[in-house]
């Protein structure tokens, strides 16, 4: 399934069942310079599994300077796109939801603000791509529980409608951000709303979509200030 760089995070729940959290690398984009991966994350729940963002199938003018390398999830030989039963986009930015149309028929959970702007302001998004055909968008105010130890919380800063996923079993608690910090040192040192939130959850661990590895608090072994 792609390339998790043997990074799972893992969360008993009673002892019974295991939810694990699975980066998958789909594209990497040019940014100040630099090649800046693109990652999504799979949550596999005992009830369901969740794709956190969908990142991007195709190239597209408006994005050529960021020079997109892509590895679509359905061109990945480990990957099982049927597999998926729900989608969750932590915002509409399109390197978060150009695989949306992957999942034509499944629930695709977005803050509702998000999607409103989304479709309403200019040069926010690709717009084809977030109104692609068959998408279904479940909107939400908020928080939600999606599964048991799985919730959505809305984390406003990077967009107004952003959201994180909020995976709390077993004595652990798992937060895959998408954008709401895309440093560590942003959660080092919070500043927007959104980051802020995820300090108050006191998680374990932090899943940004374009580091490699999890950002972890400063006393579980995390540098402090490391980008």
């Amino acid at each position: 399934m792609g390339d998790p760089l043997d990074e799972t995070s893992e969360a008993s729940e009673g002892g019974l069942a295991t939810v694990t959290v699975t980066p998958v690398l789909v594209a990497e984009l040019l940014a100040d310079g630099e090649r800046m991966p693109v990652y999504v994350h799979v949550v596999d729940h005992p009830d369901a599994r969740v794709l956190v963002d969908t990142g991007m199938t195709q190239l597209h003018p408006a994005v050529d300077d960021m020079d997109p390398r892509l590895t679509p999830l359905s061109e990945q030989a480990g990957f099982d796109v049927a597999g998926i039963d729900v989608v969750v986009n932590t915002h509409l930015h399109f390197d978060h939801c150009g695989g949306n149309h992957l999942f034509a028929g499944k629930p695709v959970y977005v803050q509702r603000a998000e999607l409103d702007d989304a479709r309403t302001q200019d040069d926010y998004t690709i717009r084809e791509w977030v109104e692609a055909p068959g998408v279904h968008y479940e909107t939400v105010d908020g928080t939600l529980e999606l599964l048991p130890g799985v919730r959505l919380v809305s984390t406003p800063g990077h967009t107004r409608g952003s959201q994180v996923v909020v995976v709390q079993t077993g004595g652990r608690s798992v937060v895959i951000a998408g954008d709401t910090a895309v440093f560590f040192d942003e959660l080092d040192h919070p500043r927007t709303e959104g980051q802020r939130l995820i300090r108050a959850l006191a998680p374990d661990e932090v899943w940004l979509s374009h580091q490699h590895e999890p950002w972890r608090p400063a006393a579980a072994g995390h540098p402090v200030g490391r980008r």
